[in-house]
């Protein structure tokens, strides 16, 4: 799963006048990726290339316990919640930052095959919907799509960059569903998935800064 990461990011920022930026939940949508990518590239978790490993995408997950295991996600949920609680001193902003962190998880699990563990160890979790397009693409698609509408009902302000924001992360889907899979994992593949993070978070600090909650009491 790539952009319905970031639905409960969309959502996130629809519920609550009070909730951080979006660039900021964006970040915390991904945030278990942007550690697992950047500790893949200096040798803390490790990933493989195998083509036979979901129909969809070719990546053997098989050593992530301090990013994707639950206990993981959930010590990431709690950091970052408090850094942003720290920083806006207001704690639904950083609830929600926390929750969007954990989210992450739970989507994981509906499509890893199972490679997700709740502290680490053995036994590992997830549905494997990668094995199945039909169900996993509409899914995927449905959820942000649901969410980025929800978003827009819920905040005023020009339509024309979050339209932007949602055209550049379909593309980025279309690449990452029909583009070229990698051959082989290393540095290249790491920094090209940070990149492409960094990316989306951009765009959408871009549209959270140009529209407010419907609710502020600061909107003119």
């Amino acid at each position: 799963m790539f952009i319905g990461h970031f639905a409960p990011a969309f959502a996130a920022a629809a519920v609550s006048r009070r909730a951080p930026g979006l660039g900021t939940l964006f970040v915390a949508a991904q945030l278990v990726d942007w550690a697992f990518f950047a500790f893949a590239a200096v040798g803390i978790e490790h990933m493989r290339i195998d083509p036979h490993a979901t129909v969809m995408v070719p990546f053997d997950l098989y050593d992530m316990p301090y990013t994707h295991s639950l206990l993981g996600s959930g010590v990431w949920a709690v950091i970052f919640g408090l850094l942003v609680f720290a920083i806006l001193r207001e704690k639904i902003a950083g609830i929600l930052a926390g929750l969007v962190v954990l989210s992450h998880w739970v989507l994981d699990w509906l499509v890893h095959r199972p490679d997700l563990t709740l502290a680490g160890g053995n036994t590992a979790y997830g549905l494997g919907l990668w094995n199945y397009p039909a169900i996993e693409m509409p899914l995927e698609i449905g959820i942000t799509l649901a969410a980025f509408y929800w978003y827009i009902r819920s905040t005023r302000g020009p339509i024309g960059q979050p339209l932007v924001l949602m055209a550049l992360l379909l593309v980025f889907q279309a690449i990452n569903w029909f583009g070229p899979h990698p051959t082989e994992a290393g540095l290249g593949l790491y920094l090209q998935a940070l990149a492409a993070f960094a990316v989306a978070t951009f765009f959408a600090r871009w549209v959270g800064d140009n529209r407010r909650h419907k609710r502020a009491r600061d909107w003119r």
